[in-house]
């Protein structure tokens, strides 16, 4: 599950975190990721309120000529500036630090002693790598390398109302 994130992450990080403050934006995650043939650069932001299909162009215009200039990027890609949006993935530490206290739900990647994979419960803590989860009144321990995903849960309450 945790990655280190690569040159080229960390290079659009340094570029894209400034970029987003003066937007009055967060940097919540870069990522580089191969799909097919192509190569997609993905630039999260968020912010208190809400993320703006603005707020995206926005960045992407800011970003775009940092990424010109600096050029950290021998291939060709396509930039995609976008919300991390509901059930957004936790990777790093600060994306734990900020869901402390808020539902997440986590699938390991083999089941537990009980043959359980799945689990929903409020974020107690994390620790060099370790999440403390209350669950149905318990608290019980993940190893973040255990793994397959860790999202936080606030699609729980979006509902439809039909009538």
């Amino acid at each position: 599950m945790a990655k280190k994130d690569s040159p080229t992450v960390q290079k659009v990080s340094e570029l894209a975190r400034p970029a987003a403050e003066e937007l009055g934006l967060i940097l919540w995650d870069v990522r580089f990721e191969k799909e097919g043939a192509s190569w997609f650069l993905r630039v999260f932001i968020d912010k208190a309120d809400g993320v703006s299909i603005d707020d995206c162009e926005a960045m992407s215009r800011k970003l775009d000529p940092l990424l010109d200039e600096a050029d950290p990027i021998e291939q060709s890609y396509y930039l995609e500036v976008s919300s991390p949006g509901l059930g957004r993935e936790l990777r790093k530490p600060d994306h734990f630090a900020f869901a402390v206290g808020k539902e997440i739900r986590l699938h390991l990647i083999r089941p537990d002693g009980d043959g359980l994979r799945d689990f929903t419960g409020v974020l107690a803590g994390y620790d060099g790598g370790v999440l403390s989860l209350h669950i149905d009144g318990e608290t019980r321990c993940f190893d973040e390398n255990a793994c397959a995903y860790i999202k936080l849960d606030d699609d729980s309450d979006i509902g439809f109302n039909l009538e």
